[in-house]
């Protein structure tokens, strides 16, 4: 009984961990100076994390002129700031370069999620 009870458990751990490196985040590429990063910053940062789409895909910042983050692939270079990157079990699935203004951003971020079949609906 023991033996099968540590057998679920492993693979109940295995399983969470599989699952966890699923999870889609949202790399947001910046740079010191951007006036665009500026303007998200003040329409949208503090409101991305408590959003719906924020708990689908949380953010991962990154400089342009950094390393690039272990674990992830993006599927052409980084070039402009911003850049939002959705990257799901570590490869890039989308982009939207540039920031279009708050009522764009959400509108092809919602695309963006829908296309990847991130259901953000039930989030909040």
């Amino acid at each position: 009984m023991l033996f099968r009870t540590l057998i679920i458990g492993i693979f109940l751990g295995l399983f969470s961990a599989i699952t966890a490196a699923a999870e889609p985040v949202l790399v947001m590429v910046e740079e010191k100076g951007c006036v665009w990063c500026a303007r998200w910053n003040d329409e949208i940062s503090h409101i991305y994390p408590n959003s719906n789409e924020g708990k689908a895909a949380p953010l991962l910042r990154i400089d342009v002129h950094a390393e690039r983050p272990e674990g992830i692939v993006f599927a052409r270079g980084l070039n402009f700031t911003p850049t939002f990157v959705l990257v799901i079990d570590g490869t890039e699935v989308s982009r939207i370069e540039g920031y279009p203004g708050e009522d764009f951003f959400w509108g092809f971020l919602a695309q963006m999620l829908s296309q990847a079949n991130i259901d953000v609906a039930g989030r909040g």
